[in-house]
């Protein structure tokens, strides 16, 4: 199944449809899977596993989110000030 699934990244090119996020306007989405990535590192860190399908969301928000607001959020991380639940 990970085969399966790295084959999947590989191929990646851009965000697909997500169908919690409908709109033209995607800043919630970026914004959920900015959050998503870093939950599935937390929890999967924690349990010493792979984070290989973390990976996912991390593209994901790359591929949505403005590199100056994925720089302010990574900050904000270092900082300890960052607003989201992770």
């Amino acid at each position: 199944m990970s085969v399966n699934f790295e084959e999947k990244i590989k191929k990646y090119r851009t965000a697909p449809f997500d169908a919690r996020f409908p709109n033209t306007n995607q800043t919630r989405n970026c914004y959920q899977n900015y959050l998503d990535y870093h939950r599935c590192n937390k929890v999967l860190s924690a349990k010493n596993q792979k984070t290989t399908p973390c990976e996912w969301y991390r593209r994901v928000y790359k591929s949505l989110c403005p590199m100056a607001w994925v720089q302010k959020w990574d900050e904000q991380l270092q900082s300890g000030t960052f607003a989201g639940r992770i």
